[in-house]
C-alpha cells in the first residue's frame, strides 16, 4: 500500500500546526556523512505526490524525478548532514542528532511536532551528563527540538516521512558521486559508501580515506591494539 498522511494529519488534529517528518540515510555506511531529510506538513497540505515511497523501494531515476515534486509540495523542507569526523568524535547517535537538528534549523520555520522513523528519539538532546561522564563532549544543540513522536516503519506508512527519505537519499547519493570522482577505486558511484566487495577490497589494498569513519572497525583494515580506555582500537593507516 502507498504511504498516506493519516498519522501526520492525526498529529495536526491533536494540536500541532506544523509537523516536521524526518528520515535518515547513511547510518550503516563505512564512509561519507549521515544525512537526514525533513519535510513539513500542515493542515493545508495536499496529498503527497504520486509515487512517493520509502527511498529504498524506488529506483535512482524515480527518486530523482520525485525530488522537485516533493520540494514544491512540502510546506518546508531541508536536509542536514553530520560528517565522518563528527561521527568519529561523537558517535553515530549524537551525529544523527546533529544532522537532524541541522535539518530542522534549515526549514525556515519552527515546527511544533516532529515524527521520526524508528523507535528511538535520536533528535532530542539527551539528559544532562554527570560531572563524572568520561564520554565525548557533545556539541550544543543547533536549534530547539519540538516534541518527538517515533513510529516503526514510518518511512513505509507515512507519506511525509517517505518524502523526507527521498530527499535524504538523493542528496547523500549526489555527495558520494562527487567523492567518487576524487577516489574512484572504492566503488562509491555504485555502493554509495556501503560495504560492497569492491569497497572492502579497496580498503584492504589502499586503506581508508579522510572520508571514512576511522573509529569504526572497517572491514579489510587492520585494527591497532586497543589504547587505554578504548576497547575497539583504531584502524591502522
Amino acid at each position: 500500500m502507498a504511504p498516506s498522511l493519516r498519522v501526520e494529519r492525526q498529529m495536526l488534529r491533536d494540536g500541532a500546526t506544523a509537523v516536521a517528518c524526518l528520515d535518515e540515510v547513511g547510518r550503516g555506511a563505512l564512509c561519507g556523512p549521515v544525512t537526514i531529510g525533513a519535510v513539513v506538513v500542515t493542515a493545508q497540505s495536499k496529498p503527497a505526490p504520486v509515487g512517493v515511497r520509502d527511498s529504498k523501494l524506488l529506483s535512482p531515476a524515480a527518486r530523482l524525478d520525485l525530488v522537485p515534486k516533493i520540494q514544491r509540495w512540502a510546506a518546508a523542507w531541508s536536509v542536514g548532514h553530520a560528517s565522518p569526523a563528527e561521527i568519529d568524535e561523537y558517535g553515530i547517535v549524537a551525529a544523527l542528532r546533529l544532522a537532524g537538528q541541522r535539518a530542522l534549523d534549515g526549514l525556515g520555520l519552527v515546527p511544533d511536532a516532529a515524527l521520526l522513523d524508528g523507535n528511538h528519539d535520536y533528535l532530542s538532546p539527551p539528559a544532562q551528563a554527570t560531572l563524572f561522564d568520561d564520554g565525548p563532549v557533545l556539541p550544543e544543540p543547533v536549534c530547539a527540538v519540538p516534541p518527538v513522536t517515533t513510529l516503526i516503519k514510518a518511512d513505509m506508512t507515512c507519506a511525509a516521512v517517505a518524502a523526507a527519505s527521498v530527499l535524504a537519499k538523493t542528496t547523500r547519493d549526489a555527495l558520494l558521486l562527487d567523492l567518487a570522482e576524487e577516489f574512484p577505486d572504492y566503488g562509491w558511484r555504485e555502493n554509495k559508501g556501503y560495504a560492497s566487495a569492491e569497497h572492502v577490497d579497496a580498503l584492504r589494498r589502499l586503506g581508508p580515506t579522510v572520508h571514512h569513519r576511522r573509529s569504526w572497525r572497517l572491514p579489510g583494515v587492520e585494527v591497532a591494539a586497543p589504547r587505554d580506555g578504548d576497547p575497539t582500537g583504531v584502524p591502522t593507516l
